[in-house]
């Protein structure tokens, strides 16, 4: 057997890597490669900041979300996600305004960039903020916010996105469990909350009501792989006393489970 004949079989036993596989490498890679967390992490000025929206609309079964797909390339190669991107210097109106007010109107301008729709910043209720494991080569600080689905139709920029879909976020949920599509820990996260609302209604007041929740996010290896953990879970802060509080995401098989909990008496979804 000659040496192309080795490697063609060896493509043939070990196929490319799929989305999904380079999803959890790159969630795997901040394992290794985070640090301690300090509490000037979440507001570094000198990483890139972006925003998504999270579009609600009210359809027969229940609640739905704008999901579109990107390229098979780049950093979220083939995942599922929220329209959104970073943070451009025409985002800002004045030199120290806050980031959430720039991330506002970056939020409606890479939406509308990437599906046509035209969306007012005003009518965003600021939903979370993450911060992903410090020490990584590469981290983004990422605003969520959702809004009312406006009217109009979607056109999709190809260089940006490949499909879009209205779905129900436990439909999409089950699709990621059963290795049917590709998500990241912050839209998963996001997806698994707003399964609880019936309508945009309910999503929206929980939002309004709730404030903006913070995602400092600390890597850890687990015996079935990478954990995501978040202030609320005893191990989050290792100077914390032990009180079996949990707030994590275990993501090394699927179906993903997360947990979260005020203290003993688990809750997971």
């Amino acid at each position: 057997m000659t040496g192309t004949e080795s490697s063609a079989h060896r493509d043939e036993r070990m196929p490319h890597p799929t989305p999904a596989d380079r999803a959890l490498r790159a969630v795997a890679d901040s394992v290794t490669g985070s640090r301690p967390r300090r509490p000037e992490d979440i507001a570094d000025s000198s990483i890139p900041v972006a925003a998504t929206v999270v579009l609600l609309r009210d359809a027969d079964d229940g609640l739905e979300v704008l999901m579109i797909e990107r390229p098979d390339r780049g950093s979220f190669a083939g995942a599922w996600v929220f329209p959104g991107g970073k943070l451009e210097g025409e985002d800002r109106r004045e030199p120290d305004e806050p980031e959430e007010a720039t991330a506002r109107r970056a939020g409606a301008r890479e939406t509308h960039e990437e599906t046509g729709l035209v969306i007012d910043p005003d009518a965003f209720e600021t939903l979370s903020v993450w911060d992903p494991p410090p020490g990584l080569a590469l981290r983004i600080r990422t605003w969520f916010f959702v809004a009312p689905a406006p009217g109009g139709e979607i056109d999709l920029q190809p260089d940006e996105a490949v499909a879009a879909e209205w779905a129900r976020p436990a439909d999409l949920l089950g699709r990621h469990g059963r290795g049917a599509l590709t998500l990241y820990p912050p839209t998963w996260v996001t997806l698994h909350g707003l399964s609880a609302h019936p309508d945009a209604a309910s999503a929206l007041g929980a939002a309004r009501i709730a404030g903006v929740q913070q995602f400092e996010t600390v890597a850890r290896r687990g015996a079935e792989g990478p954990i995501l953990l978040w202030d609320g879970d005893e191990e989050w802060d290792p100077d914390a006393a032990a009180s079996g509080s949990r707030h994590r995401l275990e993501i090394g098989a699927l179906p993903w489970r997360y947990s979260r909990t005020a203290g003993p008496g688990l809750t997971a979804g």
